[in-house]
């Protein structure tokens, strides 16, 4: 089969892009923190910092998990292995450590690039469409790109029957992110079960133990130690664009996180009923969308950036079904409410007075993964992705 010349092949082209885009955004984070734009030192990419530097204090036995005011603003807040994983990043300048951690954050492009769509049109709509999701992740040097891409993984790699690297994306998603176990869901619909099991098993203990190369036994336990300690400090509920949040600010209402997440649970279990639909190829793609919105809508530490996991979930339930009318109208709200709401499309004073306060980018995701389920539970799923 002859390949096109590569100025014509929609991957290279995509990937350059996406690559510009990139260098652009890490320049001006780079350059706004240096002129002093902001009021506290580094702040357009703090959390970089705070990942780079997590690295340094797992060198030096230092507690991951307490405040470090002189080199950055706020706690990191994952796993002893991520700090250790990140060790090649961080012995680089900041320029260059920055610019490769949000090109591994475009990890979500390339797994919505492995997805067994019909038409290579399908994922380049994926990847236009996740495109202002992911500025707005790489403006804050998060983390979620790589999340969301890890939990694609997950699925592309189960669809290839590889299930060594599957669990690898599962568990290795777990350590940076740990709502990242519900992506273990995926598994139900796949055969060697035990296998899965036993290989999940390998990769824990594997990612537990690595951090043992630069530090000693009792001094990993203590870091876990820590580590436990943060998060459970850590349990106050925040009112964030989730589905806590839209409880709260629309209803005046707080639900308790626990009956809150219950429910959710319950909700995103329902379409599991259906064991038929188990081997049905749009059944499997809705379940992975639903995954990567749940993760979002039932944090109620949910942040901005955090909203790409959601919206590749929204971008990968609507191409993959036959287009209808009520699905488009709740992708476009989506799209302007979800991820223009934050822009400067709109102006600041409707952003502080309406969006804001009512976590309005948070309300069309609810709506479209109440579609979801719907669309799994009675909607009669072709044998075919759409095309």
């Amino acid at each position: 089969m002859k390949h096109p010349p590569f100025y014509k092949n929609k991957a290279v082209i995509s990937i350059s892009i996406i690559t510009l885009i990139t260098g652009i955004i890490t320049a001006q984070n780079i350059l706004l923190s240096d002129f002093g734009f902001e009021t506290q030192m580094h702040s357009f990419y703090n959390n970089y910092l705070i990942f780079k530097n997590s690295f340094f204090h797992l060198w030096s036995n230092e507690n991951l998990y307490v405040l470090y005011p002189e080199v950055q603003v706020d706690l990191f807040k994952y796993s002893p292995t991520f700090a250790l994983l990140f060790a090649p990043l961080s012995l680089l300048p900041n320029f260059l450590g920055l610019f490769l951690w949000n090109v591994i954050n475009a990890l979500v492009f390339f797994a919505v690039w492995k997805i067994p769509f019909p038409k290579t049109q399908n994922k380049l709509w994926i990847m236009a469409f996740l495109l202002i999701e992911y500025v707005t992740n790489i403006q804050s040097s998060q983390s979620n790109g790589l999340m969301a891409g890890l939990m694609i993984l997950t699925y592309v790699f189960l669809e290839k029957k590889n299930i060594l690297l599957a669990t690898l994306m599962v568990v290795l998603s777990i350590y940076l992110k740990l709502f990242g176990f519900v992506a273990f869901a995926l598994f139900l619909f796949y055969p060697d079960k035990l296998k899965a099991v036993g290989y999940s098993i390998f990769w824990f203990v594997v990612l537990f133990f690595i951090p043992l190369l630069i530090i000693s036994p009792d001094q990993l336990i203590q870091q876990y130690q820590n580590w436990l300690e943060m998060l459970m400090a850590d349990k106050a509920v925040s009112y964030s664009p989730s589905v806590m949040g839209w409880f709260t600010s629309w209803f005046s209402f707080t639900p308790s996180a626990t009956s809150l997440t219950l429910s959710g649970i319950i909700i995103f279990l329902l379409p599991f009923i259906k064991i038929k639909s188990y081997t049905n190829p749009i059944f499997k793609q809705l379940i992975l969308s639903s995954v990567l919105m749940w993760v979002v809508l039932f944090n109620h530490k949910a942040e901005s950036p955090t909203f790409i996991i959601s919206v590749a979930g929204v971008a990968i339930w609507f191409f993959s079904q036959n287009r209808n009318t009520l699905n488009t109208i709740l992708l476009f709200l989506v799209l302007i409410l979800t991820q223009f709401s934050p822009t400067d499309l709109f102006p600041s004073s409707i952003r502080s007075t309406y969006f804001i306060p009512y976590v309005i980018k948070v309300f069309p995701v609810i709506l479209v993964w109440i579609k979801l389920i719907y669309d799994t539970l009675l909607i009669p799923v072709e044998e075919k992705t759409n095309a």
